[in-house]
């Protein structure tokens, strides 16, 4: 849940707020229906959509998505999982009085354990969640993302921190500017790890 909670804010922090969704969705709908788990990242759903919608103009569609979100975030605790939902719920409450306020003072920034939370500051585990937001995103080739995870946490079981395929799904998710070349490299190392699994197996047949 953690993780999941921490990719969904920085990539929301990081001005992709129709994307930080993907972070919290497969997570959400894994959910008991009404558990106060299931009803904070709905309501941080909705509010991500609520963002984006105003950001968009569609100021009727944007009201309509805070409603939904204060819905969901009723009656949760004022600090839930490290989220300071009493500040998304005054958040809100001044978006459905003025919409417009998005475009006059830009989205807020979300926090999580007190921290706005940026790409940079996710650890692995979070890295991943949103190093699969950004592969669906923008195209990549979600095999080697899916790939280079795999391999990354088998070399973390392992002990090795430093490992080429933790750095680079960190980076991956952290850096828009290099993705593609990111991805390229991941990708070589994701084939040399291929090549030398086949090999050893080779050796046994």
């Amino acid at each position: 849940m953690r993780e999941h909670l921490r990719a969904g804010i920085a990539v929301f922090n990081a001005g992709d707020f129709h994307d930080a969704h993907d972070a919290w969705e497969d997570r959400w709908l894994d959910l008991e229906s009404g558990t106060d788990d299931e009803r904070l990242l709905h309501g941080l759903i909705q509010f991500t959509a609520a963002v984006h919608h105003g950001y968009g103009r569609n100021w009727a569609g944007c009201v309509g998505l805070v409603e939904s979100a204060e819905e969901y975030l009723s009656g949760l605790p004022d600090e839930y999982r490290g989220i300071d939902v009493g500040r998304v719920r005054r958040v809100l409450a001044e978006i459905a009085r003025d919409p417009e306020v998005l475009y006059r003072r830009g989205a807020p920034l979300l926090t999580h354990e007190g921290t706005h939370v940026r790409l940079a500051d996710l650890d692995f585990t979070a890295a991943a969640v949103a190093a699969g937001v950004y592969a669906e995103r923008e195209g990549y080739d979600e095999e080697t993302i899916d790939s280079g995870i795999t391999y990354a946490r088998e070399d973390l079981a392992d002990g090795r921190e430093n490992s080429r395929f933790v750095h680079l799904v960190r980076d991956f998710a952290a850096d828009p500017a290099n993705r593609g070349i990111i991805h390229q490299r991941l990708a070589g190392h994701v084939d040399q790890r291929r090549h030398r699994e086949r090999d050893v197996e080779g050796l046994f047949d």
